[in-house]
């Protein structure tokens, strides 16, 4: 019965998951262009044909399409329908982590804010004031109705409140201070600000502890990536690289795992505390 009961859940939570990737397809699109989000509704990029329903179908469209406008024939990036297709997994793994919670709500929320802002930025080295100061704004929000729904009172809504707060202005002064560190070495600008509001945002939904967790796997991922990327002379010494797609995915792997991550931390280095 359990099986019979969950799986229509997941379909049907997969499936909003994609609708939800196809709609971020169209911010990061538009939003950093100055377009509605609403008007004109989805088109072909080549020839502004308008799609139809069948086109339309998160993930799915793409592939009875065979991957060209039925239109003009040209080729649609296969970026589309993995958006659309990671968004929809994002969601359905947030649902068995957390289940019929606001936590899943929550986070759905989050992570369709960090996907937009990702590829926004690896689009145009960009993080658009909109989405990190709305992000941000919701994110309090958000740890306000967690306090009030935990302790049922406004008290226990006010603490959870400001505890985003102290993660917002954390992750605002922590990637000021890196950002500075980080010219200082390199002798030229190795962060924009929008790096430094998406850590605020991230420390308004994560608060301080995780933000800290979230900005370390952000580096050491980055590092790595960077490294890898000079070494095999895709990427010059002095050339820039997005780093939200880091921070993005360092607070992703947070939501899932870090209460494991720091329960494993601290068990090792300090198994006596």
């Amino acid at each position: 019965m359990d099986f019979l009961f969950e799986l229509p859940a997941a379909i049907a939570v997969f499936i909003l998951g994609a609708s939800i990737g196809s709609f971020l397809n169209v911010v990061v699109y538009r939003l950093p262009a100055g377009l509605s989000l609403m008007f004109p509704p989805s088109r072909c990029p080549q020839c502004l044909h308008r799609l139809g329903k069948r086109e339309n179908i998160p993930a799915l469209g793409w592939l009875l399409l065979k991957g060209r406008c039925r239109h003009c024939k040209r080729p649609i990036s296969a970026r589309y329908p993995l958006v659309e297709a990671a968004t929809g997994l994002f969601f359905l793994f947030t649902f068995w982590t957390f289940g019929w919670t606001w936590q899943t709500i929550g986070y759905w929320i989050f992570l369709s804010w960090l996907v937009a802002l990702s590829l926004i930025d690896l689009d145009t080295m960009t993080l658009p004031n909109p989405l990190t100061q709305s992000g941000l704004v919701i994110g309090l929000l958000f740890q306000a109705l967690v306090g009030f729904s935990v302790n049922a009172s406004f008290t226990g809504a006010l603490t959870q409140l400001m505890h985003g707060v102290l993660g917002a202005v954390v992750g605002l002064w922590l990637l000021d201070l890196i950002a500075i560190a980080g010219s200082m070495a390199l002798g030229q600008a190795a962060m924009g600000a929008g790096d430094a509001k998406l850590a605020a945002m991230m420390g308004a939904w994560l608060g301080w502890k995780y933000l800290l967790l979230a900005g370390f796997l952000a580096c050491a991922i980055g590092a790595f990536a960077g490294g890898g990327a000079i070494a095999l002379g895709w990427l010059d010494r002095r050339q820039a690289m997005p780093f939200g797609p880091f921070l993005a995915l360092g607070s992703a792997i947070v939501v899932f795992l870090g209460e494991a991550i720091l329960t494993t931390y601290f068990r090792v280095f300090f198994p006596l505390a």
